[in-house]
């Protein structure tokens, strides 16, 4: 997918460090995620599934941001439910590259027959939750006092995408 000058293309290892670099980022701001820093590219990688792992490349083929999921559970059940995130370079947000990178994604988590493409936002990232609402999300309700963070209790916000074609 090509937009405003972005290209959406799967992740691949040569991506890894401009890839974990922008989830450092959001790990430093302090409201994307409780992790407290990125993984190794191994434990990044053999963690996502693999044909729902994107990046957003500007035109000189630099990272602007990627989006990936996780199975939920490895029970039957759930086959069609996915954790996703995210993450935008600072320099590239308020650009469209959220947007382009969901809607990518939901197009390919859809053709693969996942059914529910969830997520949990800390309420601060405004940011966060204006882009999934425009992409399509709901909020499912509050989990409050969830984890802690920081050495502080922090609420997390879920958030669903159903698809409408998967019945």
């Amino acid at each position: 997918m090509t937009t405003t000058g972005v290209h959406i293309t799967l992740m691949r290892p040569e991506h890894a460090d401009q890839v974990l670099a922008i989830y450092q980022f959001g790990i430093d701001e302090g409201n994307a995620t409780f992790e407290t820093t990125a993984p190794a590219w191994e434990a990044f990688d053999n963690s996502k599934l693999p044909d729902h792992r994107l990046v957003a490349l500007d035109t000189n083929d630099r990272v602007l941001g990627w989006a990936a999921v996780v199975p939920v559970s490895d029970r039957c059940a759930y086959a069609g439910v996915v954790e996703h995130s995210v993450y935008v370079h600072p320099d590239a947000r308020s650009r469209g590259v959220g947007l382009a990178l969901l809607t990518e994604l939901l197009t390919s988590t859809e053709a693969a027959g996942i059914w529910t493409v969830q997520s949990g936002i800390f309420p601060e990232n405004t940011a966060s939750l204006a882009l999934h609402t425009k992409a399509g999300f709901r909020t499912i309700g509050t989990r409050e006092r969830i984890g802690r963070h920081h050495e502080h209790w922090r609420d997390v916000i879920l958030i669903e995408r159903r698809s409408p074609t998967i019945r």
